[in-house]
């Protein structure tokens, strides 16, 4: 089985010279074609708004657009849409990793558009009664996959067929499929094509032979408005002439009208600025990946570290951080990651000639560090952060201290007092949190603690300092200053409160340099946070903190637990703490229903044919499954993933459940009569109680193959390199094309380069297979895929 990945990060940054020409309050959404998946918050009173929002996220479907609209909020009307910036997904590369400004395009309701349509033509030639030849083009529209929702909601959708030509317009109707974007027409319709010239009989058409060229089908797709106008859901156009004799089958992407709103002007709707960063892997069966997985495990054996196979990927790649990103997760998926830290780590300490400066730069160790506490300590990071973040962010103080920027009235010495009651705060909360410190951390400090010792023996503080880089400046001060960044706000902090977090940033980055002054309170910290209490870290935070994970607005469908009770769906505000998961009629409202987290069996995605709705997942509990449905897919996969988590320790998880709803007397998904029978399908997040994330090895190892590809030229000069220095031993006098590699032992590093680059030539040859069979099975005008790729977000600036 074939898995396509695709990782999107985006940066929103700011907008400029933006329409109506008045400060105006706007703000930003992105859209997976026509769904939102994320809005920014609101800049009040600005023509030259500045967002500055980062977003990460897996996309769980395919699209087509990834779409960028600007708003004017309106109080009392509706929010009117100023322009927008549409990117195609196959156009993503070309903006990845860089900072673009893009023009801001009018928004034409011909031209939004997405799904797919399945599609069966053939040309057949048929003899009439007086024995000569005529053509006759036979479409069959199956399916339509994807359609957008119309004001929220699942729409009715019919299609017309056309064949279209100079001198002719024959169209041809489907019925209309009520409340679906997945419609299943399974219509059939016929067309007369050509006629040979001996036909007398009169018909409407007399069309040529050599007029096919000039032929083309062409499928609408619209929304029945009843009493409004039909809407434009997209269209797609297919030559005759590739059809000739044979039968063709294939889905095709909708696209926008060509006659599109063209007189709008798009150079005075102002401009957007984003970074983009793409990625977008095919990935293989698990056995393709075994040899370079298990050549990138064995790096930490590797004598020395700088010839193994994980190290070389670091030195050959542009920027470190596209090798570290799948490499600690490959590693940490595998329990391999302490050992190739520490091992990385005394590498790092051996060009170190000052304890003073342990761990303070961008080195493979330390960036590996970095992005194992973002990976590993997202839930550490809010048990211990976020309540009090949500108090400096919800009850701000004043805290500007600097005589230049200090308001007119305010006073300087309180002002110092409150920043004073925030880092101390802070602080505390800080080093309280050891005993939840996650165990890999732990681990991971106690090797860094060890060897800054070993390396600086008359240092008594460098122990306390190696660690505090990490877990000061590099983990609490950075959330601390960006918490949106970190999953502790929903939005960028105001301008005043960004203020003041960064000094309370800069009080925290402080103090943890200053290891001999807070020994006490560090020694507190790092030696109570071992893996014996680590282990335990999660039943005293159960006992300690109510921690709120998720808050959100979604419908549910109604339990309809009473013999009148009305089944159907109510907006609720909903609620997720790491005790129990609620729903309420309004937010700060008592609630209606709680479910115990230790109560939730299993928690899945539901099949959209149950009740034609898109984005819904169930929890399966004591009583009948809570059928939810979410604003949009990104934040479907929120909650379950969020859900998932507080729940794997949970004794009776089911493993088979319903994908379906039990409707009408029996289960849609297998047809049982019978309400709680065992599930037909086993549960896709019935994992280990002690896994803490959810890492694809083959997908980080594709990843890695990936980088290695891109990267061939580097690993043939450093392989040179290595031939150079074997052969000439002496002292280099100037520098050559390899200074910049790290090469410590020349022969070792040389075999490790042929045992990589044999890998990815066998990779290359099963990728070019998948490539020919891909291309072979393709049709013209499809968009086929083997399977649906799983998406994942990067970050857009």
């Amino acid at each position: 089985r074939i898995k396509g990945e695709e990782v999107i990060f985006l940066f929103t940054d700011d907008a400029k010279h933006l329409v109506p020409n008045k400060m105006r309050d706007f703000f930003c959404t992105i859209n997976l074609d026509q769904e939102e998946v994320f809005r920014t918050q609101v800049v009040e009173k600005s023509l030259s708004p500045y967002f500055g929002e980062e977003f990460y996220f897996e996309i769980p479907r395919t699209f087509q657009w990834l779409s960028f609209y600007i708003y004017d909020k309106s109080v009392l009307q509706k929010d009117l849409r100023i322009g927008k910036v549409s990117i195609k997904k196959e156009d993503l590369c070309k903006y990845t990793g860089k900072e673009n400004w893009f023009m801001l395009q009018p928004i034409d309701s011909n031209s939004e558009v997405q799904g797919k349509v399945h599609l069966e033509l053939k040309l057949n030639e048929l003899i009439t009664d007086n024995g000569s030849v005529c053509q006759q083009l036979v479409v069959h529209i199956k399916e339509c996959h994807g359609l957008p929702l119309i004001n929220g909601q699942n729409c009715d959708p019919y299609a017309t067929v056309s064949l279209v030509g100079p001198s002719r317009n024959d169209q041809k109707k489907t019925k209309v499929k009520k409340k679906t974007s997945n419609p299943q027409f399974n219509e059939t319709f016929y067309f007369e094509v050509t006629r040979s010239s001996s036909y007398t009989k009169k018909s409407q058409f007399q069309v040529e032979e050599e007029d096919i060229e000039k032929l083309e089908v062409r499928v609408d797709l619209w929304n029945n408005g009843n009493l409004v106008q039909d809407v434009f859901l997209g269209e797609i156009k297919v030559p005759v002439k590739v059809l000739r004799n044979d039968s063709f089958q294939a889905w095709y992407l909708l696209q926008p009208r060509e006659n599109g709103n063209k007189s709008s002007k798009t150079d005075d709707l102002g401009s957007l600025r984003l970074n983009i960063c793409y990625t977008e892997d095919c990935v293989l069966p698990s056995e393709y990946y075994g040899s370079l997985r298990n050549l990138l495990l064995k790096s930490s054996d590797v004598q020395p570290i700088s010839a193994s196979a994980a190290y070389i990927l670091s030195e050959v790649c542009r920027d470190k951080y596209d090798a570290v990103l799948p490499l600690v997760r490959l590693l940490l998926h595998h329990h391999k990651l302490v050992p190739f830290v520490a091992a990385v780590a005394e590498l790092d300490l051996k060009d170190t000639q000052e304890a003073n400066t342990v761990f303070r730069g961008n080195s493979l160790a330390t960036r590996c560090v970095d992005e194992m506490m973002k990976i590993v300590g997202k839930h550490y990071l809010k048990v211990t952060l976020k309540p009090v973040i949500d108090e400096i962010c919800e009850s701000p103080k004043p805290c500007e201290i600097d005589p230049i920027k200090i308001k007119e009235g305010d006073n300087v010495e309180i002002n110092m007092e409150n920043l004073r009651y925030y880092v101390d705060k802070v602080f505390r909360e800080i080093v309280r949190s050891s005993i939840s410190c996650p165990t890999l951390m732990c681990d991971v400090f106690y090797s860094l603690r060890h060897l800054a010792a070993k390396r600086f023996p008359n240092d008594p503080h460098v122990q306390y300092s190696a660690v505090s880089s990490f877990v000061f400046l590099r983990f609490f001060a950075v959330a601390v200053v960006s918490p949106h960044t970190f999953h502790l706000r929903p939005h960028h902090p105001d301008a005043q409160t960004s203020r003041t977090l960064t000094l309370i940033s800069k009080a925290i980055q402080t103090l943890g340099s200053w290891g001999s002054l807070t020994k006490s309170k560090l020694t507190t910290f790092f030696d109570i946070s071992r893996r014996h209490l680590c282990v335990s870290s999660s039943k005293h935070f159960k006992k300690k903190n109510l921690l709120n994970l998720l808050k959100r607005e979604m419908y549910k469908r109604a339990q309809g637990r009473t013999r009148i009770g009305k089944k159907n769906f109510k907006k609720r505000w909903f609620c997720l703490t790491s005790r129990e998961f609620t729903y309420h009629k309004q937010q700060d409202k008592e609630p209606i229903f709680t479910i115990p987290i230790k109560n939730i069996l299993a928690v899945e995605k539901l099949d959209e044919n149950s009740f034609n709705k898109k984005n819904m997942f169930q929890i399966l509990h004591g009583e009948k499954p809570l059928y939810i449905q979410a604003n949009n897919c990104v934040e479907a996969s929120e909650w379950i993933e969020a859900l998932c988590r507080v729940t794997r320790s949970n004794q009776k998880r089911l493993s088979f459940y319903h994908p379906s709803a039990f409707l009408n007397g029996n289960w849609l998904c297998c047809k049982a009569t019978i309400e709680n029978t065992v599930g037909c399908a086993p549960c896709t997040a019935d994992v280990p109680a002690d896994t803490q994330i959810e890492i694809d090895g083959d997908r980080e190892t594709e990843r890695i193959y990936s980088l290695f590809t891109i990267n061939m030229s580097k690993l043939q000069k450093l392989e040179e390199a290595c031939g150079s220095i074997a052969v000439y031993q002496g002292p280099r006098k100037e520098p050559d094309d390899y200074s910049n590699f790290t090469i410590e032992d020349s022969v070792a590093t040389f075999h490790t380069l042929k045992q990589i680059t044999d890998i990815i030539d066998k990779l290359n040859e099963s990728h070019e297979k998948y490539r020919k069979k891909r291309s072979s099975s393709a049709k013209y005008g499809s968009d086929w895929k083997k399977t649906q790729p799983k998406t994942t977000t990067k970050k857009i600036n």
